[in-house]
């Protein structure tokens, strides 16, 4: 017999190798390579044991009633997932280490467990004692929640096949090892065995299982990818430990439309609901300021308007800096070199600052027009109206490109007191809610009649 070819995984990305180095090809991290049992290589040239049962085969055009769900009565939590809690889903939930995970999750578990859901919470990280003190500090003493601390997935098994729960909350997977896998808790063999376990008790009873997973310094979740395409939904937990406002942002979901966001805002009681984020992000803007501009977005179904704060100032080092804070770096970048290369309007020997105020990150190309007129705003010392909202996506030759969903955007800018807009030309347009809309071909036309800059 063929003596198992030895493998070696990455305990940061999941990737694996035939022999060990000190740095990772997948990741480029050093000392994550670890030896890891062979796994099955599968069935042979022929399976063994006779013939398996024909599938069922039915048409696209098959009718099926949507799947039913159970809404918690936290809002923002329900929107996220889609509408509610879909019985025989795998929820995996990551964020980075005291976002709040654990204290939404517990909030969540006793709205559910009220709702007439059988609940368990299972902690692998904390003992029953400290979860009952948060359960306490929240008021949630009274929720019918069954509370378990363990981590042997053997153990958990036989106690959900016996009990028959329909929601189970996992914290976190990262604690949990399986007894038939050599590798300690926590490597990437253990979170796959554990996920795919769990995962398989969900499909198999019905019920809900919510998976609590670490995040990496880049703030992915720790483990492999393979667990994240296991599960059905995947949600991230952000926030700055410096505000009070948390993100639930949905990057993929089955059973509901994907980049979904819900607002919270901590408080000494827990996690509580923000209804209307934009008027919350703008609740600290004060008087227009050179360098502050407000950004008409929208995240996942809903428009959030969110204030862009630039500076721009001489720098006393050869090489200007470029530090970003909830935006992408590389697109500051390729917008620096548009105003430089199109518009005229050198950079060099500044440095650039640019923060999303709130602690929200945005990803949507319709800001590049709003972080353009703040970083214009900044170098000019030339305030944008305080009434005015600005979006729209910038191109390498210093076109201006209609985004979706304008009117959503309008009638949320409209709804909070906006006025105005800049936006760019060609958008079909339906409805302006009263706003006076300055429709841009170009770059150029922003820097020339906004800001009298060239």
């Amino acid at each position: 017999m063929a003596k198992p070819q030895i493998s070696y995984t990455c305990q940061n990305c999941g990737a694996h190798s035939t022999k060990w180095a000190g740095q990772c090809d997948g990741c480029g991290e050093w000392n994550t390579l670890q030896e890891e049992a062979p796994l099955s290589a599968g069935p042979g040239k022929a399976l063994k044991g006779g013939r398996g049962r024909k599938l069922a085969l039915t048409d696209l055009s098959e009718k099926e009633a949507p799947p039913p769900r159970t809404a918690s009565g936290m809002d923002e939590l329900d929107r996220v997932l889609g509408g509610g809690l879909v019985p025989a889903s795998a929820i995996l939930v990551g964020g980075d280490p005291g976002i709040g995970k654990s204290t939404l999750l517990l909030q969540a578990a006793a709205k559910f467990a009220h709702a007439g859901l059988k609940t368990f919470y299972i902690s692998g990280e904390e003992a029953s004692a400290q979860v009952r003190l948060r359960a306490a500090r929240l008021g949630l003493t009274d929720a019918p929640v069954q509370l378990a601390t363990e981590t042997s997935l053997r153990d958990i098994m036989t106690t959900l096949d016996e009990e028959r729960p329909d929601l189970v909350i996992i914290d976190s997977v990262q604690t949990m090892w399986s007894d038939n896998v050599d590798s300690a808790p926590g490597s990437v063999s253990q979170v796959r065995a554990t996920a795919q376990e769990l995962t398989t008790f969900a499909k198999r009873r019905g019920a809900a299982v919510i998976l609590v997973g670490h995040v990496t310094k880049e703030g992915q979740i720790a483990g492999p990818r393979v667990v994240e395409h296991m599960v059905d939904t995947v949600l991230y937990f952000e926030g700055e430990r410096g505000h009070q406002f948390r993100i639930l942002r949905s990057v993929k979901n089955r059973f509901g439309p994907a980049d979904e966001i819900g607002v919270f805002e901590m408080t000494g009681g827990g996690l509580a609901e923000v209804l209307n984020p934009s008027a919350l992000f703008l609740s600290e803007r004060g008087e227009p300021a050179p360098g502050s501009v407000v950004f008409a977005g929208i995240e996942g179904t809903r428009p959030v308007l969110v204030e862009f704060q630039a500076l721009v100032a001489p720098t006393p080092h050869s090489q200007p800096r470029r530090t970003v804070v909830g935006w992408d770096g590389g697109r500051l970048a390729m917008i620096l070199a548009v105003l430089e290369s199109r518009c005229g309007i050198p950079f060099a020997g500044l440095d650039v600052y640019l923060n999303v105020a709130g602690g929200l990150k945005v990803s949507e190309p319709a800001a590049d027009l709003a972080v353009a007129a703040a970083i214009l705003s900044a170098r000019e010392d030339v305030a944008v109206p305080a009434e005015c909202v600005v979006f729209g996506e910038i191109s390498l030759s210093g076109a201006l490109r209609p985004v979706g969903q304008t009117e959503n955007r309008l009638k949320e800018a409209a709804k909070l007191g906006f006025s105005s807009a800049i936006a760019p030309a060609g958008g079909k347009i339906r409805g302006r809610d009263g706003m006076s809309l300055r429709e841009m071909p170009d770059l150029t036309a922003v820097v020339g009649e906004v800001f009298g800059a060239g």
